[in-house]
């Protein structure tokens, strides 16, 4: 792994999911953005594959997605020896 240069870079991910906005299907609607210094990196939006029973359940899933993106995303910036705050804030 290269050895990280330069200012340490902060992310923050805001998620949230519309549990069963869909009125014809049930399914549930995900969205997310993650910054890295308050600099919109990633976004997404998109219905969920899954009809959830609960907001709690629609919920975890859009978290799960979230991470999961983030989780990329530092692998990406580590591979380009970019320094990377431990700290992860989410909204």
């Amino acid at each position: 792994m290269p050895t990280p240069r330069g200012r340490w870079v902060q992310a923050l991910a805001y998620v949230d999911a519309s549990h069963a906005a869909n009125k014809k299907t049930r399914r549930s609607h995900t969205g997310y953005i993650i910054f890295l210094n308050s600099a919109p990196i990633v976004w997404y939006s998109k219905r969920q594959n899954t009809v959830e029973a609960s907001t709690f359940g629609s919920e975890c899933i859009a978290l799960k997605s979230c991470i999961e993106a983030i989780t990329h995303l530092r692998y990406k910036l580590r591979m380009f020896a970019i320094p990377l705050s431990d700290e992860l804030v989410f909204h």
